[in-house]
């Protein structure tokens, strides 16, 4: 029986465990989730290894990933876990599995790596897409939720927070109380700060 360790091996696990190792570091920088972020490379490499040996037996793609599917289900269903966990965990299984049981040359895994990372680094910064923030308030100067008194309600809160708000939702209005819960949307950083 021929071993399934072999140099082709060796350089794909190096590849996807760099690759993991440096996407994990992107999403730990900017989540400062240590926990995750450890299992996230523990679990890449894991997926990475079991899948090896399995594609040596001749399991299909679709068998592998369908499998790791199931059980990171049952490990994580408990847990409760944001969209963004989500979303790198899924790219971690992602890569691992086409480091494991994809037919593409050395050079193409570590280029598709790099371009999952680098679309990964760019969207967590504000190249693309500006850093917002949203709060819930409970508000009590109900004359300014009318409709024609944004600019002075998005003004109030501007002053009363400190927050450049941009935009407010009404979420609801008690009458009986007079107050309204809002969801107010403010940029996380200044432009001055720029």
């Amino acid at each position: 029986m021929e071993s399934a360790i072999d140099l082709h091996f060796l350089i794909r696990i190096i590849i996807n465990t760099l690759s993991v190792f440096i996407l994990i570091r992107c999403y730990y920088a900017f989540s400062r989730h240590r926990d995750n972020a450890a299992s996230f490379i523990l679990f890449g490499v894991g997926v990475f290894l079991v899948t090896s040996l399995l594609h040596s037996v001749t399991v299909t793609m679709g068998f592998a990933f369908g499998l790791f599917a199931v059980f990171s289900m049952l490990r994580y269903r408990t847990e409760a876990l944001g969209i963004k966990e989500m979303t790198y965990l899924f790219l971690v299984i992602a890569m691992a599995l086409l480091a494991a049981v994809g037919d593409m040359r050395h050079i193409e895994l570590a280029g598709l790596n790099l371009l999952v990372i680098l679309l990964a680094v760019v969207l967590e910064t504000r190249v693309l897409l500006p850093r917002h923030g949203e709060k819930e308030i409970e508000y009590e100067r109900i004359e300014n939720i009318h409709a024609q008194r944004q600019a002075a309600l998005v003004e109030d809160l501007r002053q009363r927070t400190g927050l450049d708000v941009f935009r407010v939702d009404v979420l609801s209005i008690s009458y009986l109380r007079d107050t309204a819960m809002l969801r107010m949307h403010y940029r996380l950083e200044t432009p001055h700060s720029r």
